[in-house]
């Protein structure tokens, strides 16, 4: 497999913030990023880790089938709930195309699992 250009801190940060209500913050320390869609965490990134890698909401059978096929780069979320997050390291081995769509794919969890008033809440941000 070809090692594609690693993917950055500042790259994956841009994409998480660019998503509608999101915000970010440090509530588990200086080393933790964490990416919330209306108070949800849909993506935490390790700052010391190297290489960089991300915590992301899964589908309970969809996480199951991306670590049998990418076994080497995403794994069990790390001190998450591992049924539902992934541990995805960012190593240049997985395409950005890729990656971002397991941001996506987190993100549209999270906002699916949101109240019916949160939802309306983010809905408004357009408007």
């Amino acid at each position: 497999m070809t090692i594609l250009k690693y993917m950055d801190i500042e790259t994956l940060r841009n994409y998480c913030i660019s998503k509608k209500g999101v915000t970010e913050g440090l509530p588990f320390g200086p080393d933790t990023l964490v990416f919330k869609v209306m108070g949800k965490m849909f993506a935490l990134a390790g700052l010391d880790a190297i290489p960089l890698s991300v915590n992301l909401k899964c589908d309970p059978e969809e996480a199951i089938r991306l670590r049998e096929e990418y076994e080497n780069n995403i794994l069990p979320g790390y001190h998450m709930n591992k049924q539902h997050w992934n541990t995805v390291i960012l190593d240049g081995h997985l395409k950005p195309d890729f990656i971002f769509q397991l941001v996506d794919d987190s993100y549209n969890l999270v906002e699916a699992g949101l109240t019916k008033k949160q939802q309306q809440e983010l809905k408004d941000l357009d408007e």
